[in-house]
């Protein structure tokens, strides 16, 4: 059974109990009020009777005559007169007048006129007015008994009983049953009704699942959001934002966003204007990250539910690219070096072949000095780390080809071993290749300098050119670019450059460390930029102070 069926039993249910029990509750009631009637009734007509003048005089008199009244002579007298009147217009059961004795002087029912009442009357006669339901010669009734007093005062002398038959009292009592039992039905149809349409609410609002799958669609949304890398914003139709996981609030640079709309939060315009166009495919620079977003609609049973926003950060994508390209240009510089090392070999095992021993040694000799690889890299012999002396000499083959000179500084001094390569690599390798950039197209020669330095665990670099310093002077080199996508026409438009510098000092700064502008240069120099890597170096195990020790 669909909760939702079951929720409308239930729902009917409850109503059916309640309206049973307030149905219930106001019977009860009614009954109570129509016996409250009837009583109060038969008191005020007691009294009034008690009261008339006639009834005081003439039941004083029958009182002080000690004997027994003549019942013929009651039937006839002005007490059974006043008592059938007063019956006839109230409709009451009986109107019973009885002297100090109980005796009956007015009844009903003439055979009894004479003879002691059926029901007690001592508590009357002290002077008390009782009201109760008894049950006598003319059978059960609501009867009120009030004591006669003599005209001018004194103890009672008789007592007026007045009652109302059960079946008078309850004359009204289908009419109310029958209005409680309609009131009832009203509530219940009442009740369905509201219940079919909160049951048509229910599954309009939940796209017609039940509970059980909204929780199971719950902790798959949140194991879903948070086991991702990627950002995660779902918006309702309205542009609100119902959903974003906490990678998304991380790389948008925004806090506490579910509920607002999206249009209203601290974003760029052009990121903001891609969202609500429904754009993919779409890079945008938020702080100092490069993010991708993809924008997708939503729909279920062809209902539109809103967008969802899928943020993917570019930044160490960007920083990786960087590293791979400086570990693809060292490996294609390996590559070269290592065919030109075989050739040499080829070169000594064929002067040896040829028995001319004394210029295989020579050539041998001259190898050997050199070293075996020979990268072009003056002053390479000053830093010690293979990791460092591959890498720059990578990037001297790859300069040389753009017409670019690269050497190391008089100024190096590096005893220590490279312990976090990738990081050396990407942030030197930008740096160097950005220099290089620079330093092409002069009218003379181009250089690229650089000079490498331990600081303890640290590694601190600085690179100077040979270019035209920053271009535009003044301008921010570390500026994120604009980054533009496809126009109103559809055509792809180019992504702006740059993106090494700000990824370089990001990667610098997630490891305490930074990458910084030492010399804008200009004026016929160029420019210089600065970096420390801290924890970026290892004591070397052959270094020379160590060969000291």
């Amino acid at each position: 059974m669909r909760f939702a069926t079951r929720l409308l039993l239930m729902q009917l249910a409850t109503v059916t109990a309640v309206v049973a029990v307030c149905a219930l509750v106001f019977g009860w009631l009614g009954v109570r009020q129509l016996r409250a009637e009837s009583e109060a009734a038969a008191l005020n007509i007691a009294r009034t009777v008690a009261e008339d003048p006639d009834v005081k005089s003439l039941v004083a008199e029958f009182s002080a005559d000690p004997g027994t009244p003549d019942a013929a002579q009651l039937r006839t007298g002005a007490l059974q007169q006043i008592a059938a009147d007063v019956a006839d217009r109230t409709d009451a059961l009986f109107v019973v007048i009885t002297d100090d004795h109980g005796i009956r002087l007015a009844h009903p029912t003439e055979e009894l006129l004479g003879q002691v009442v059926s029901t007690p009357f001592a508590e009357v006669l002290e002077g008390n007015e009782v009201v109760d339901w008894e049950v006598g010669t003319l059978g059960e009734s609501a009867r009120a008994k009030v004591p006669v007093y003599p005209e001018y005062g004194g103890d009672p002398v008789g007592e007026v009983s007045v009652g109302f038959e059960r079946a008078s009292v309850f004359d009204d009592l289908p009419a109310l049953v029958a209005t409680i039992a309609i009131a009832a039905l009203g509530g219940l149809a009442l009740a369905a009704v509201a219940t079919l349409v909160l049951r048509r609410r229910f599954e309009r609002l939940t796209l017609g699942l039940q509970p059980e799958e909204l929780v199971t669609l719950v902790q798959n949304q949140a194991a879903v959001l948070e086991g991702v890398g990627d950002g995660v914003v779902a918006l309702d139709p309205d542009g609100v934002v119902r959903v974003c996981n906490e990678a998304a609030e991380r790389m948008l640079g925004i806090d506490a966003p579910v509920g607002r709309r999206f249009d209203d939060l601290a974003l760029p315009g052009t990121l903001r204007d891609a969202v609500r166009d429904g754009a993919s495919g779409v890079e945008a620079v938020v702080g100092d990250r490069v993010l991708y977003l993809d924008t997708r609609p939503v729909q279920r049973d062809a209902r539109a539910l809103g967008r969802i926003v899928v943020v993917r950060d570019r930044t160490d994508v960007e920083a990786l690219a960087g590293r791979l390209e400086t570990v693809r240009a060292m490996t294609e510089a390996l590559r070269v070096q290592r065919h030109e090392f075989a050739n040499r070999l080829h070169v000594a095992s064929g002067l040896i072949d040829a028995e001319r021993v004394d210029e295989a040694r020579a050539f041998l000799g001259d190898l050997t000095a050199r070293g075996a690889v020979d990268f072009g890299v003056a002053g390479l012999e000053r830093v010690p780390d293979a990791f460092l002396t591959s890498l720059l000499g990578a990037t001297a083959a790859t300069a040389r080809e753009r017409g670019v000179t690269v050497r190391v500084s008089e100024d190096t001094l590096l005893l220590s071993e490279v312990a976090e390569a990738e990081d050396v690599a990407a942030v030197l390798g930008n740096l160097v290749g950005n220099a290089v950039t620079a330093a092409v197209g002069g009218a003379r020669p181009g250089w690229v300098e650089i000079a490498l330095l331990g600081d303890g665990d640290d590694l601190v670099i600085t690179v100077a050119d040979s270019g035209g310093g920053i271009r535009p002077p003044g301008a921010d080199p570390f500026a994120r670019p604009v980054v533009r996508d496809t126009d109103a026409g559809g055509n792809d438009t180019v992504h702006g450059h740059g993106f090494g510098l700000p990824l370089s000092r990001d990667l610098a700064r997630r490891r305490g460390g930074d990458v910084w502008l030492i010399d804008p240069g200009g004026a016929g120099a160029g420019a210089v930029f600065g970096a420390r890597l801290p924890g970026a170096l290892r004591p070397a195990d052959g270094n020379p102070e160590k060969r000291k020790a």
